[in-house]
């Protein structure tokens, strides 16, 4: 069976409403659109992508997100230009990220370039640009 892609990202967050003053703009960056906006269900979809936030249970709200422990390790979105990443890189500085790595080149792919920040709760999020589709077949 080939799949058509990931159908969608959900991630638990430790503050909602400072989340989604970080992913809501990052994501009308991104052009993806809220579906769903509430206490506690943020849900945004396009670019052929969907990504959730939704606040932890109170019984974990004291832990922190490490990405060396079992489950999410980083999320990366494929940009369609080098520009891109440049973008977003100037606009998450604007929205206080951290930034773990500006724009540079990687040895992933030939032409990998990319950058790599953190959400308020220190989730690693990335944007790369590989010219034509990398190791990636179908686009």
């Amino acid at each position: 069976m080939k799949l058509n892609g990931i159908a969608h990202i959900q991630l638990t967050v430790s503050d909602m409403e400072r989340s989604k003053q970080f992913y809501k703009p990052l994501l009308a960056l991104f052009e993806m659109m809220a579906l769903i906006d509430s206490d506690d269900f943020y849900y945004c979809i396009g670019s052929r992508t969907g990504l959730a936030i939704t606040p932890t249970d109170a019984a974990h709200a004291s832990e922190e997100f490490h990405q060396r422990r079992v489950g999410l390790h980083h999320i990366c979105f494929r940009a369609r230009a080098r520009e891109d990443v440049d973008e977003v890189h100037q606009f998450v500085v604007g929205l206080g990220a951290k930034v773990v790595h500006p724009p540079q080149e990687d040895g992933f792919a030939p032409g990998y370039y990319s950058v790599l920040f953190e959400d308020p709760d220190g989730i690693r999020l990335e944007v790369n640009f590989v010219p034509g589709k990398g190791h990636l077949k179908e686009g």
